[in-house]
């Protein structure tokens, strides 16, 4: 949350806020619809070892993966709805043009971090890709790939904050 003075959400209306909106909208779903799944794979590993005794390794290793995927989603999500770390108590300490420096900076840097996600989480995933998982039978690369989708999604979050910032308007939350 932005302790800039802020107009009327009319960010929405902009094209770039409207594709960031719905790719934050669509990770939130694909999260949570990956929850599930890890809820059902954690019962299936229960039910399979306690009533069979006979556990499936793939349950296991996919509530594992889901897990990487939902966290990254998670975050990418929390930084476009301003539910990251920020300075907000220094900002509101410091006149309006020294707020709207340190926002953009605290965004540029959040934007910063996701782009070195993007780019280890590349490298590790192409690194990665040859070696098989032995629960799942998929490229251990899929871990790591991850930090990719989280990494793009931040630096597009990142940057429609500065954005929004410097046009005065506010970013607002997928869930809305």
């Amino acid at each position: 949350m932005s302790v800039l003075p802020m107009t009327a959400p009319a960010a929405s209306r902009h094209p770039y806020t409207r594709l960031c909106a719905w790719l934050s909208k669509i990770s939130l779903m694909a999260a949570v619809g990956m929850l599930v799944v890890i809820i059902v794979a954690v019962q299936v590993q229960v039910v399979g070892r306690y009533l069979f005794n006979d556990t499936p390794t793939w349950a296991e290793g996919l509530a594992l993966q889901l897990v990487l995927y939902v966290t990254a989603l998670g975050v990418a999500v929390g930084v476009r709805d301003a539910g990251h770390i920020g300075l907000e108590s220094l900002a509101a300490l410091l006149p309006e043009a020294w707020r709207l420096k340190l926002e953009l900076l605290i965004h540029a840097l959040v934007g910063v971090f996701g782009g070195l996600m993007t780019w280890s989480g590349w490298t590790w995933t192409r690194l990665k890709w040859d070696e098989l998982d032995p629960m799942l039978g998929v490229p251990v690369g899929l871990d790591y790939l991850a930090l990719v989708i989280a990494g793009v999604l931040i630096v597009l979050f990142s940057m429609e904050h500065m954005v929004a910032l410097i046009r005065r308007e506010e970013v607002v939350p997928s869930w809305n």
